[in-house]
């Protein structure tokens, strides 16, 4: 393995990690304020920080105007679509439910940037993704592997997940053109820019009626730090070398951060079969990322080449 591959694989991983946080911050801010609340002053944080940062570096760059509808689109995919199916989806289903759901997105990402970008498909991302996503299922379901899920949640949080693909579909466009923090800020101004409304007029007034709490507060500014910021951040600098498809099969771990964390922070129960998934998930990861040598005894990628 290359060490810029090895890099990006850090980075992807550092992004999954940040985003695994926000499941026990979310679930701390939200003991005090709604969720349209939480995002809306989440991505406003993060938005100032982006600029700050993106101005004292000089890495700020003017959006050329052919460019302006594909930003306009990924923020619209996500944070906005994304959050709106992730956060009223968690109304009806479980985390569990709602981890499961999220991460298909790996599994669906292949046939979208083959459709997209007619991009090819290795046979080990194929069966690394196979092997991630039945570990995923040993983590988030218990012994009986059983659960009722509603329809009106799982229809949101599968929002979610083609929101998500549809982002990275236009991250990956964006991604040659301009440098991170430009593309994080603009996302989240514009995400903002779309809750704002929203937030006018579904949650305001409880805002304004709700007495400000110091724990949950603090819970949406990490949010904004690590989950809205630094995570797209590494994100981004891991797909620019691993592709779309490498990329998002790390969001596999997110469920199993999650499991790790909240046995650890949440006293939460991680049985016999849910650490066999965990190890079931990384062995996927691994064999996602290999290739296979040609004779000459170069690394060559094992690909599916679509007719």
């Amino acid at each position: 393995m290359k060490n810029k591959d090895l890099l990006a694989i850090l980075f992807a991983l550092a992004a999954v990690f940040c985003w695994s946080l926000s499941f026990v911050w979310f679930k701390i801010a939200f003991l005090a304020y709604k969720p349209i609340t939480v995002v809306i002053f989440r991505l406003a944080i993060s938005s100032a920080l982006i600029i700050l940062m993106a101005l004292s570096l000089k890495k700020l760059q003017k959006v050329k105007k052919e460019d302006y509808k594909l930003f306009f689109f990924m923020a619209f995919f996500e944070p906005f679509l994304y959050f709106l199916g992730e956060s009223y989806g968690l109304k009806y289903v479980s985390s569990t439910v709602a981890a499961v759901i999220v991460a298909t997105i790996p599994l669906f990402t292949p046939i979208a940037t083959w459709i997209f970008y007619k991009e090819k498909i290795r046979v080990m991302t194929v069966v690394g993704i196979i092997f991630s996503f039945a570990g995923v299922g040993l983590v988030v379901t218990n012994g009986q592997f059983g659960f009722d899920a509603s329809p009106l949640g799982v229809g949101l949080e599968f929002m979610a997940v083609i929101a998500s693909i549809s982002f990275a579909l236009i991250l990956k466009q964006l991604a040659d053109k301009y440098n991170t923090l430009t593309i994080i800020a603009y996302q989240n101004i514009i995400g903002t820019l779309l809750f704002l409304p929203i937030w006018l007029t579904i949650d305001f007034q409880d805002f304004l009626n709700t007495p400000f709490h110091a724990q949950a507060f603090r819970a949406i500014v990490l949010l904004a730090i690590f989950s809205s910021t630094l995570a797209f951040v590494f994100f981004t600098k891991g797909l620019r070398q691993l592709g779309v498809t490498r990329a998002n099969t790390f969001v596999n771990l997110v469920p199993v951060f999650v499991a790790v964390m909240a046995y650890f922070i949440l006293k939460d129960e991680l049985g016999f079969h849910k650490i066999v998934g965990i190890i079931v998930v990384v062995t996927g990861l691994f064999l996602s990322q290999i290739k296979k040598r040609d004779t000459n005894g170069n690394k060559k990628a094992v690909e599916i080449h679509q007719k």
